[in-house]
């Protein structure tokens, strides 16, 4: 089995378990997490550098925010996607703001809505979307993309798209989301890189696009 396919199967396991339900032990474990980081087009110290920004920028708007906020904070390639609620537009400047101020962060995506606390079944519907946009990902028999390479959020039937992908690997993908049952919206937060044959060190910094 090659690395690919070795993720690929993980990833596959993971979402039929948590369809039905159930999510294995071994799904958490080492085995998981080295097969997912041997596909993504992260360098290992970017990997760990995302781990460390979004423990920060959670920790800094819990600190600062308390109850007026359900912020939650997600970073790829040094690109943080802040989304969730936030019960003024002043606090979801705040936010941004100390988003900005942590250390490595190159870019803030500030997807806050100004609104009340969603429901638990809001974000149970959210957890479901999210393991049935994967598990079409994964299934999906005429891709053009390795799965692994996606990073998914959802809030309120928002899918956010997070990855280093081509455009066409963007494009290919982005179908696949928005025919998933339950997605109301894709918000692309890529960032552009070129095919193999043209790549160089350029990579575009993300804009959502809807």
């Amino acid at each position: 089995m090659t690395r690919t396919l070795a993720a690929r199967a993980v990833l596959a396991l993971g979402a039929a378990a948590a369809l039905s339900g159930c999510i294995p032990a071994v799904i958490l474990g080492g085995a998981a997490a080295t097969a997912v980081a041997i596909s993504d087009r992260r360098q290992p110290e970017v990997l760990l550098g995302d781990k460390r920004i979004e423990y920060a920028v959670s920790g800094r708007i819990d600190d600062a925010l308390r109850d007026q906020a359900h912020i939650n904070a997600t970073s790829y390639n040094y690109t943080v996607l802040l989304t969730g609620e936030a019960y003024t537009p002043e606090l979801k400047a705040q936010a941004e703001k100390i988003a900005t101020e942590v250390p490595q962060v190159k870019n803030v995506v500030n997807e806050i809505d100004v609104a009340g606390r969603s429901s638990l079944a809001s974000r149970s519907n959210d957890s479901l979307i999210t393991t049935k946009v994967k598990a079409n990902l994964i299934s999906d028999a005429g891709k053009r993309y390795e799965p692994e390479q996606v990073k998914i959020v959802t809030e309120r039937g928002v899918v956010y798209l997070l990855g280093l992908v081509t455009r066409e690997e963007a494009d290919a993908i982005t179908d696949v989301v928005r025919s998933t049952t339950g997605v109301q919206k894709v918000v692309r937060v890529f960032e552009y890189i070129l095919p193999p044959a043209k790549r160089d060190s350029d990579v575009r910094n993300p804009t959502p696009s809807r």
